[in-house]
């Protein structure tokens, strides 16, 4: 039987027209089911305060749960969502823990820039230079000079081998050439404790898990690692300004198994975004020091990039290695 050459003609269209339609299809029916949040970071951290704020947003507007799964290592949380069927419902907070062990590491059993496709960033915020309330400094110049005078007798402490925390603080290290020794907690949130019980001197924290502190006098913020200062805390100045070039910061944002299609990234980088414009949301970011950051996944890929070749300089210049 032969069809008419029209008719073909509308049989081939609509052939050619079904898998854009499924894909449309599944975006619009996205979620279908719960959503796992991947956080590889300790309960309670600045990583699971973001997460949980744009969650409870994301659960209300999509009609789904957003299960946040704090606690996992970076490495390890990485690699689960790298391996989930790419279908959106496993996410991952990526940070610039991600960028700094793609060179921390020789081998890992995936490839973070490969592997996980970027969704969106959703925050960026400083990393505030603490001590005690006790210690003798006040502000940087006062630390290095102390530093200086005690030379490997202080200890900074930092949430893990190979952390932000740490880098920043091997960065810190390096642009001033003073020696500390270094003392890696499980999380920063240990490592503020005894940071407050005196068994360490000094931690570069993530500004959101370490704010309340500040505020209730519990640590002295010396500075802020950002080239900017902070709106959360107007009064602490910059390291910039005691040392030129100096600058790094943290980010959480959200990232996907490869594959997963472009219009399930899509509707979540949309639905991100609407979250980081909610008034009530900006307002408690800014409250932690946040800044909200938002951007398309191609904004996120640039600075997971950047971050990358950043990090990899100051990993080769520390000497440090995965443990």
């Amino acid at each position: 039987m032969e069809f008419p050459r029209r008719t073909f003609l509308h049989l081939a269209a609509g052939a050619v027209a079904l898998p854009a339609v499924s894909r449309i299809a599944r975006a619009q029916t996205y979620p279908s089911r719960p959503v796992r949040w991947i956080v590889p970071y300790t309960p309670g951290g600045s990583a699971d305060m973001v997460a949980r704020l744009i969650g409870q947003f994301l659960s209300e507007r999509l009609g789904q749960q957003f299960i946040i799964e704090p606690g996992a290592a970076v490495n390890i949380g990485a690699e689960a969502v790298a391996k989930a069927p790419p279908d959106g419902h496993t996410l991952l907070v990526v940070a610039a823990n991600n960028t700094i062990n793609a060179t921390l590491y020789d081998r890992l059993p995936f490839n973070f820039i490969r592997d996980i496709a970027p969704v969106a960033n959703m925050v960026g915020t400083p990393l505030v230079m603490l001590v005690s309330p006790s210690f003798p400094a006040k502000t940087v110049r006062e630390f290095i000079a102390y530093v200086r005078a005690n030379p490997e007798k202080l200890i900074m402490a930092s949430g893990g081998h190979g952390a932000l925390t740490h880098m920043t603080g091997e960065l810190f290290k390096a642009m001033t050439g003073i020696k500390m020794r270094h003392a890696p907690y499980r999380g920063e949130p240990p490592a503020l404790h005894n940071l407050m019980g005196g068994q360490v001197q000094v931690i570069f924290a993530v500004l959101p898990g370490a704010i309340e502190h500040i505020r209730a006098g519990e640590l002295r913020a010396l500075a802020v690692t950002t080239a900017t200062r902070s709106v959360a805390l107007p009064d602490v100045p910059t390291i910039i300004n005691s040392i030129s070039g100096f600058e790094a910061a943290a980010f959480f944002g959200v990232g996907v198994p490869k594959n997963t299609s472009d219009q399930v990234i899509d509707k979540l980088n949309q639905e991100i975004n609407a979250g980081l414009a909610d008034a009530k949301i900006k307002a408690r970011l800014a409250n932690l020091g946040s800044d909200v950051a938002a951007g398309s996944p191609a904004d996120f890929r640039k600075l997971i990039a950047d971050e990358t070749e950043k990090w990899a300089k100051v990993v080769k210049f520390s000497g440090a290695k995965a443990e």
